[in-house]
């Protein structure tokens, strides 16, 4: 748990510094993109970032939607954006995007899907009642 805990603030530390040495540039970001209800992340190997909602946005959350398989998939994109610090709460940085490269099909499997206690209660009894002893 520890190594897991240095890990990640080695990996803030590294990130933060890298977009002050950067800071008014945009950066060539590689990650997946989600848009929900009105807040958006990207997810990279070693970041995870806040999206700013603008015009942008909206139109990376158009283009990813028929690659989406599911509501909560989340699609792969390059973007040029401005990684800042979030004044508010949340993510501890957010990226203002401010050109988008490209987009592309997840190439992930999707999630495993583990059936709620009611869905596996119902298949039961419909099993049961199949077979009367």
């Amino acid at each position: 748990m520890k190594k897991l805990f240095i890990l990640i603030v080695l990996s803030l530390i590294v990130i933060s510094c890298k977009s002050e040495s950067k800071s008014g540039e945009s950066d060539l970001i590689r990650g997946e993109f989600i848009f929900i209800d009105d807040a958006a992340v990207i997810k990279g190997t070693d970041f995870i970032y806040g999206v700013v909602i603008n015009d942008l946005t909206h139109e990376l959350a158009k283009k990813i939607e028929p690659l989406q398989r599911e509501e909560y998939d989340m699609v792969p994109v390059v973007i040029k954006g401005i990684v800042k610090p979030n004044p508010e709460e949340g993510w501890e940085e957010i990226v203002e995007i401010k050109e988008i490269i490209g987009v592309s099909a997840p190439t992930s499997e999707l999630p495993t899907k583990i059936k709620s206690s009611d869905q596996i209660k119902g298949t039961e009894e419909a099993s049961h009642k199949g077979h009367n002893h």
